[in-house]
């Protein structure tokens, strides 16, 4: 048995390619759509792929599962549980095997086993594998069921989808899936679907992969027997979810479209961007948030192209409106690999970076953002009143804040601008900087153009030993 796993950084997410040597078959479990890197695995190990699944419908990034079994012929394998406004709807154009509780298949000479797992979602199932000639399991693949250090959470399918009542139904069944592991061994080997950094759940550890046994000791899930309890655990202070994740949802049940049917975002020219600046087209500058506060083109939105580059991406960007991107060209190319996980496909150009130079050789003026460091804002709000803007989380607001700042979280400043002082100067933060400069450059695409930016963040704020107020959030809208 040969197993290798592909980590996106992006996404905080675990794909698997597990082979049997003996035969040459292949399986691909949870991929993305970035589907080439497992064909070139698979044929550097002589394996054919000859199966793809996936755990459940996913909720944070475009399932390549469909994708990658078109492309090599594998089968198709979708869970086939839950109530019926929850599966597939493209199972039987897909010709997909439908999977119901404790059914199996083969992968060469490994047995795979599908446990019906809800929780995380409904249809959600869990692959138990044994490998040849043993009489027990080695291991499971847990997707979104359990995490190193923590468990799926129950709340998507009502927070991001907005299907009522789903939250505490979901939270029960994810008690009742944890309660049926206690029927496994200790040593099985657990194979989560994301890391550290993902918002499937509230707290996951950085490790890669762990055991049952040392979960069942030091997850805090399994630590919680009774039934109540654990609902208001796992549903208190769960981060509130990308504006995207609906769109996921929506799109990995009926079907991803495929990539090979999307054109590559052509170069644009300065008069080309001029005209869609003036309809409104989001031109999203994707250099780093200092270059872009020293001068960028009025109108244009900072989301730097690094680690958080396709969270903020999927909060701010529509699924429905195009956009452009300032980057070179190898950029460009990694932008769209990037956000065409999440599905935002409607690249429909990009500019090089020499475009803020073209901008100022045609007389054009650049626009340049305000920054602050702590002790001189903290200075400035002793002698004058200065609204603060937190666009951290609710939760993280909560916990410890400056003293009258007002709550609005990045992923809402666009729908809650009428929140923002007109005509006045004041601040925005978040907890380490990059937020608000992106905060920033969305208030000045908006014609706000006196606010300043307070350079490290709260947590900066709290290391000068700042005042800090402490309460809960008063929901505004």
């Amino acid at each position: 048995m040969l197993l290798r796993t592909f980590y996106d950084e992006s996404l905080a997410q675990t794909s698997y390619l597990l082979g049997c040597q003996a035969t040459g078959e292949a399986l691909v479990i949870d991929p993305h759509r970035s589907i080439d890197q497992y064909i070139a695995l698979a044929r550097s190990k002589g394996l054919r792929i000859t199966k793809v699944t996936e755990t459940h419908i996913h909720a944070d990034f475009v399932s390549g599962s469909r994708e990658l079994a078109s492309k090599t012929g594998a089968q198709l394998y979708l869970s086939d549980m839950g109530p019926v406004e929850w599966k597939y709807s493209y199972a039987a154009e897909a010709g997909a095997v439908l999977l119901r509780d404790k059914e199996t298949f083969q992968v060469g000479n490994i047995l795979v086993q599908a446990l019906h797992t809800p929780g995380h979602t409904p249809e959600h199932l869990s692959f138990l594998i044994t490998d040849n000639g043993a009489h027990e399991p080695i291991g499971i693949f847990t997707g979104d069921f359990i995490f190193v250090g923590d468990v799926g959470r129950p709340d998507l399918l009502e927070r991001a989808a907005g299907i009522q009542g789903t939250m505490e139904q979901g939270a029960r069944q994810l008690f009742r899936s944890l309660q049926m592991m206690y029927d496994f061994p200790e040593y099985l080997q657990i194979w989560p679907g994301h890391g550290a950094g993902s918002a499937c759940g509230r707290a996951l550890s950085a490790i890669p992969q762990t055991t049952l046994g040392y979960e069942q000791r030091f997850n805090w899930a399994f630590s919680i027997n009774d039934e109540e309890a654990f609902v208001q655990a796992v549903l208190a202070g769960q981060p509130e979810p990308p504006f995207y994740f609906a769109e996921m949802k929506r799109m990995n049940k009926v079907g991803p479209p495929l990539l090979n049917t999307q054109p590559f975002p052509q170069l644009q020219t300065l008069e080309q961007v001029q005209v869609q600046l003036a309809a409104q087209v989001k031109v999203i500058d994707t250099r780093a948030a200092n270059a872009y506060a020293a001068g960028h083109i009025p109108g244009t939105i900072n989301i730097p192209l690094n680690g958080s580059f396709l969270t903020w991406a999927g909060w701010l960007l529509s699924y429905d409106r195009p956009f452009v991107l300032i980057a070179d060209q190898q950029e460009a190319i990694e932008a769209r690999r990037i956000l065409s996980l999440i599905g935002l496909d409607t690249i429909t150009g990009y500019l090089p970076v020499s475009i803020i130079q073209q901008w100022q050789e045609k007389g054009q003026a650049v626009k340049r953002l305000q920054a602050l460091d702590v002790h001189s804002l903290h200075r400035r709000l002793e002698q004058e009143h200065l609204p603060v803007i937190d666009v951290r989380a609710a939760s993280e607001y909560a916990a410890g804040h400056v003293h009258g700042a007002i709550n609005i979280p990045l992923g809402e400043l666009e729908q809650r601008l009428h929140e923002v002082p007109v005509q006045q100067a004041f601040v925005v933060h978040c907890q380490a900087g990059s937020r608000s400069a992106i905060a920033a450059s969305i208030l000045a695409a908006h014609g706000f153009s006196q606010h300043i930016d307070m350079t490290g963040g709260f947590a900066a704020w709290k290391m000068a030993g700042l005042p800090v107020e402490k309460k809960q959030l008063i929901e505004t809208r």
